[in-house]
């Protein structure tokens, strides 16, 4: 069986790891798979560049003044369109579109006039909105029933008209069009929103994304002793690599005020200079890991992980830290609380900081969640097993 993913990256970030995690396990499998992404930005064997860069920032500049993303790059998308005919994919895996980089006419074209089988993985709420990944925080349901007059992007509505209902529309002719295809969700909760949108009538499937068990467990280190945190102290620690108000950077802030400094740590991993201007002293700041195994070492070292996220797909930081035997406390929002049970962790309203702190001071002197009931949890999430519900939902749509 011969498939092709397209995505905006390969091999770095969250998609770009997932595609490459699955490009390897279908070659496991026997299958060929040639892996597409927007341009090229490294040595990957069986991979295609869809564009270009300096195509793309025509693109992106375009689309961000007429709101109209994948309207453009028609030259660079035939060019591609030879390539992936020659190759004659008997399952296209569509990821991410929203980079600025293909041309959606074309690309669904291709498809529909082939015939060919897609799984489209779903990583955020763009495919069924206007222009929107996420629309949580904002309270909007205008995605429903056509984006009009959207209130996040009416400053740059314009071209004779509204900008973001056009591109609701075209969206929704063209993803719609295609009959064979299967939609992906990492969390029930995006299901949920799926089976409300344009796209209710297409098929769905839920496929958790996974980690991987051999990085991710309990793993010995210095942490403490690295930033003389007291042994007496409870580590309370939030991950993140896009600190802000929707991963509730806010709540953190409001937490350090509230516990005692003697009892409590907390330690924020990903930061960058503008958020540890925002920090009081007493959170300590952590910028970005060297490895995943350092990583590791610090969920295993924390008491709880904290995830006050306001808009998640799934929440994959929780399974990380139960995996390393770390319990969880997070707000019930988006897929966040899929992620636990209540063996390995506690879900608290979205907001309810009051609710937070108690649970805080409950957790870390009661310690009611032990290590191995944790990553019983996190086993669950099995990186290789979800990627092999890939390869058999290809071999599924294909016959």
């Amino acid at each position: 069986m011969r498939i092709l993913q397209i995505n905006t990256v390969y091999g770095r970030g969250s998609t770009g790891k997932i595609a490459q995690g699955l490009h390897d396990v279908c070659v496991k499998n026997g299958h060929q798979c040639v892996s597409a992404y927007r341009y090229a930005e490294g040595n990957f064997e069986d991979t295609l560049a869809v564009s270009s860069w300096m195509d793309c920032h025509v693109h992106n500049r375009l689309a961000r003044e007429t709101l109209l993303q994948g309207s453009f790059s028609w030259g660079r998308t035939l060019l591609f369109l030879r390539k992936v005919k020659k190759y004659a994919p008997d399952v296209i895996h569509l990821h991410n579109l929203h980079g600025s980089y293909v041309n959606f006419k074309l690309l669904f074209a291709y498809i529909k006039r082939h015939k060919v089988p897609v799984v489209w993985t779903f990583h955020d709420c763009w495919a069924f909105t206007g222009c929107c990944p996420h629309f949580v925080i904002a309270k909007c349901d205008r995605w429903m029933s056509g984006c009009s007059g959207c209130p996040s992007y009416s400053a740059r509505i314009s071209l004779g008209g509204d900008s973001v209902s056009k591109m609701w529309e075209r969206k929704r002719n063209l993803f719609s069009s295609i009959e064979n295809l299967v939609i992906v969700t990492p969390s029930m909760w995006l299901n949920g929103l799926v089976k409300e949108s344009f796209l209710q009538s297409k098929s769905t499937e839920i496929i958790y994304t996974g980690i991987d068990l051999n990085v991710f467990k309990p793993t010995d280190g210095t942490f403490r002793e690295r930033y003389n945190i007291d042994a007496s102290k409870k580590i309370l620690l939030g991950v993140s690599f896009g600190w802000s108000y929707r991963k509730g950077l806010d709540v953190f802030i409001e937490l350090a005020r509230r516990l005692d400094a003697s009892q409590y740590q907390i330690v924020l991993v990903g930061t960058d200079e503008s958020v540890e201007a925002q920090l009081p002293e007493n959170i300590l700041p952590i910028r970005r890991t060297s490895n995943q195994k350092e990583l590791a070492e610090i969920y295993t070292a924390a008491d709880l992980f904290v995830n006050p996220t306001r808009e998640e797909m799934f929440g994959l930081v929780n399974v990380e830290a139960n995996a390393c035997g770390t319990p969880v406390l997070t707000f019930r929002t988006g897929g966040s609380p899929e992620c636990i049970d209540e063996s390995s962790g506690v879900v608290v309203d979205c907001d309810d900081i009051d609710a937070m702190e108690r649970e805080i001071i409950r957790i870390c002197s009661e310690n009611p969640y032990s290590a191995e009931n944790c990553m019983a949890r996190a086993s669950r999430f099995d990186m290789n097993e979800r990627f092999e519900e890939y390869v058999k939902l290809y071999e599924k749509i294909k016959n």
